[in-house]
């Protein structure tokens, strides 16, 4: 599984510039010389660990730039991971080892280890108390000195090496450098790079009998969590902070947050608090309060940013209340933000225990930022929780259900599957925050809502009754994912405990049976028989006594590979091999194409005979451009590929027909690849306006409209216009220049249910391509069409465009300058 250059920990060689000039030794060159290792002080280690040599120890030339070949990956993203006076030896066997700390306390270390200063194993995290025994005796030969690297005196270890050691770290440099050339490529330099280029000549010529069968489920979607996407988004609900249960410092961009964020009581005569004592279920321990003393107050909610109401449709509002006193009434509104009244019912509160209470409104005009009002009309004390307005207009008219015009432009990707809860947020921030699916079914009340690892809160209200029966909805597989028993490696450190940071250890080994049981227990929820399983039986009293037959799992989350994290995903591993052998269980390795983590998890998989593993990563265009042989050489007796998490970023993070135009393109290597690559989904799919915490994402929105991306185009595309079978073609092109042919790109597919042919051709280029396809004969037999994507390059408002082609077996058709076309032979109506 290796690539062309392996690179350290995080993509280190990214930014590599060449080495100066003055840096060459020559034709003359010596039997060794000195090599320091370090990590800039400035930015306390986060620089990761860097080279520089010289022969004589006085005069230091660095290698690279200087950019870190391996950095730490203990703790929060940025701020913890740093490398502080790593130290490097080599020990009798040749293999090369660096020791650092992981903050400036002297207690918490971090090890890892390569053969070559290029390719670094995994890293391992111990105390001060481990730090001797760990490093053995031959730690004492190489103290730390001071070299001065770029006019600065730096702290690092120095000792003498083999000219060819700094010679390989020179070249992995300079590859690095022009590696990094390419894939920085961007079309704002395309004046100048193709300034005299004229329309290029296709021809592509199929080859049926070479004809093999590719993924049917090739396209899907992944949901996380993320840019407030489920509350205040696909999640319907109205009413914002509905169980009282926000949490004081749980969203830091917000200084009000808490158990009363989003409420207010307006009027004299009342007060309010939040209580603890009673709650309706220990998982949702904060209530409301209410003292009313004078008839009149009013109790509001602003919804996310309002609520948008429509005129005559009807919207069900409930809550949990109960009074110490007398029975009484309040008055349940709605209000435009003039104040005038859109809906209001009046309901009665009699219980002195928890009972629901429950009345339909029908608005009687709409309006876009609606605020819901309680009036209590009776003297007394009342408390109130789960206050819940929800339109009965949701996507496929279920309770509890998903906003319709955002779960439609989910289902019109015609997505195969759908992965979730995450992401990071399945595997949360610490142990303590590990996404445990049981908090998120049964009755609303009972569900245990926490602190999202984006810096917000979900209530769980989406829970996996409602991720399974929207796949089931749109006729997509679920693929839930599962932590692998440790949280995200970014998890941040607690102050005051040692190695509480990134994984923190794991879950306690003597922990890990109940939670592999959890997982056993999650199929059961989803395929048992309610008459033999308790889960199951849970399933069926939410409403689906059927099984929703879920086939994958996905276990870790492009996790840091460690010992703690492979000992874990072992056992749960074994555990639904032994349990369900028919469910196919999904691995990770790691968040980028290449490096440590990638490497480690490959070959864990490659030891396990894992049936799949789940690749994720962010590039650039040119990086798209110039990898489309990336999975060509991928041993297809190995572990099946699904390509879980894939975005072209541009420096800005627009989503615009350059991007989208690049994963277009990428993606015909995807299908040539279909038999490797069974799955693939972009990432992040949702995004609330002023609420991103990510870009570029699929699908934008407000509380109003649905504002799909242009890359979410290009998922349509390719969702609309699957196929199952891959037909190769012989491809001529008459320009030789490599960065002209690397833009050109085409992918030819057949449904066999329908019989269609599909070709999907991509020109990335600023010039026409001129392309004649010659095409099975049947062809001609058909009617055609083609669809295309179109525009500059900036273009974030580009829509696909439709028309009639008339069918034949040698069709000639340009392309457009920078677009994306589709064209799809059907049998005549």
């Amino acid at each position: 599984m290796k690539h062309f250059i392996q690179l350290a920990a995080y993509c280190a060689c990214m930014g590599l510039v060449p080495v100066q000039a003055s840096a060459q030794v020559g034709l003359s060159q010596p039997d060794s010389i000195y090599l320091f290792s370090y990590a800039t002080t400035p930015d306390e280690g986060r620089s990761g660990l860097k080279f520089a040599w010289s022969r004589d120890g006085e005069e230091w030339f660095s290698i690279g730039n200087g950019h870190g070949y391996v950095k730490c990956d203990y703790g929060a993203w940025g701020k913890e991971k740093r490398m502080i006076k790593p130290e490097l030896y080599r020990d009798a066997q040749g293999v090369w080892h660096c020791i650092w700390q992981l903050n400036g306390n002297g207690k918490e270390f971090a090890h890892a280890a390569s053969d070559d200063l290029l390719n670094w194993k995994r890293q391992s995290y111990f105390t001060d108390a481990q730090y001797k025994e760990y490093i053995s005796d031959a730690w004492s030969k190489y103290p730390q000195q001071t070299a001065k690297i770029n006019n600065t005196p730096e702290e690092g270890t120095l000792q003498k090496v083999a000219w060819y050691d700094v010679e390989r770290l020179q070249r992995f440099a300079e590859s690095c450098e022009y590696r990094n050339q390419l894939y920085n490529e961007q079309t704002d330099q395309d004046k100048t790079r193709f300034a005299d280029l004229k329309p290029v000549n296709l021809e592509l010529t199929v080859q049926p009998e070479k004809e093999k069968a590719i993924s049917d489920k090739l396209i899907g979607v992944f949901f996380e969590d993320i840019n407030y996407g489920a509350d205040g988004g696909l999640y319907a609900e109205l009413v914002q902070n509905r169980d009282f249960e926000y949490v004081a410092g749980e969203n830091h961009r917000v200084k009000e947050w808490g158990p009363t964020y989003a409420w207010s009581l307006k009027g004299e005569g009342a007060e309010m608090s939040i209580q603890t004592s009673s709650p309706i279920h220990p998982n949702n321990s904060h209530y409301l309060s209410l003292k009313v003393n004078q008839a009149g107050a009013e109790l509001s909610n602003t919804g996310f940013d309002g609520m948008v109401i429509k005129e005559g449709e009807k919207y069900d509002f409930s809550f949990f209340a109960r009074t110490a006193g007398k029975s009484g009434k309040a008055k349940i509104s709605l209000y435009s933000p003039d104040g005038s009244v859109l809906a209001n019912k009046t309901v009665s509160i009699s219980s002195k225990d928890w009972k629901k209470v429950s009345t339909t409104l029908q608005a009687k005009a709409s309006a876009d930022a609606a605020t819901l009002g309680i009036s209590l009309l009776t003297e007394g004390e009342y408390d109130l929780d789960m206050v819940s307005l929800f339109p009965q207009n949701t996507f496929k008219g279920h309770k509890n259900g998903l906003r319709p015009d955002l779960a439609q432009a989910i289902a019109d990707i015609r997505p195969r599957f759908v992965r979730f809860p995450g992401g990071c947020a399945s595997h949360g921030q610490g142990l303590e925050n590990i996404y445990r699916w049981k908090n998120t079914v049964g009755p609303l009340e009972t569900r245990k809502p926490m602190k999202n690892i984006w810096g917000y809160h979900q209530t769980m209200g989406i829970g996996y009754f409602e991720y399974f029966q929207f796949c089931e909805d749109i006729g997509a597989e679920p693929l839930p994912v599962i932590a692998a028993g440790v949280p995200c490696q970014n998890s941040a450190c607690i102050p005051g405990k040692l190695l509480s940071g990134g994984q923190q250890g794991g879950i306690p080994m003597e922990e890990m049976d109940a939670y592999i049981q959890d997982i056993l227990d999650l199929i059961d929820y989803a395929n048992g028989d309610p008459k033999k399983s308790q889960w199951a039986k849970l399933r069926a009293e939410s409403g689906h006594p059927k099984p929703f037959n879920m086939k994958y799992i996905g276990i870790g989350n492009e996790d840091l590979i460690t010992d703690v994290f492979e000992e874990r995903f072992t056992l749960i591993y074994d555990a639904i091999k032994k349990h369900h052998p028919e469910i196919t269980v999904i691995g990770t390795v790691g968040p980028f194409y290449e490096g440590t983590d990638y490497e480690e998890g490959w070959n864990l998989a490659d030891r396990l005979n894992v049936p799949m593993v789940d690749e994720h990563y962010y590039n650039t265009p040119g990086w798209f451009i110039y990898n489309q042989n990336y999975y060509d050489k991928y041993d297809r007796s190995k572990s099946k590929v699904y390509l879980g998490e894939y975005a072209a970023h541009l420096p800005g993070r627009p989503n615009n027909i350059e991007t989208a135009l690049a994963e277009a393109l990428y993606l015909t290597a995807v299908e040539r690849n279909g038999d490797m690559v069974l799955m693939t989904s972009y990432a992040p799919l949702l995004a609330k306006e002023g609420y991103t915490q990510w870009n570029p994402d699929l699908i934008y929105f407000n509380n109003k409209e649905v504002k799909p991306s242009v890359g979410y185009y290009t998922q349509l595309l390719y969702g609309q216009n699957s196929g199952d079978r891959y037909l190769p073609a012989e491809s001529k092109i008459d320009n030789n220049r490599n960065d002209v042919r690397s833009r050109i790109a085409s992918s030819i597919v057949r449904d066999s249910q329908t019989g269609d042919l599909i070709i999907k051709l991509v020109n990335l280029l600023p010039a026409a391509v001129n392309s004649q396809l010659n095409l099975p004969a049947d062809a001609k037999d058909k009617q055609a069409k083609v669809t295309v994507l179109s525009g500059d390059p900036d273009d974030q408002n580009a829509k696909p465009v439709e028309k009639a082609l008339e069918a034949s077996d040698k069709l000639s058709y340009t392309l457009p300058p920078y677009s994306f076309s589709v064209i799809r032979f059907s049998a005549k109506e």
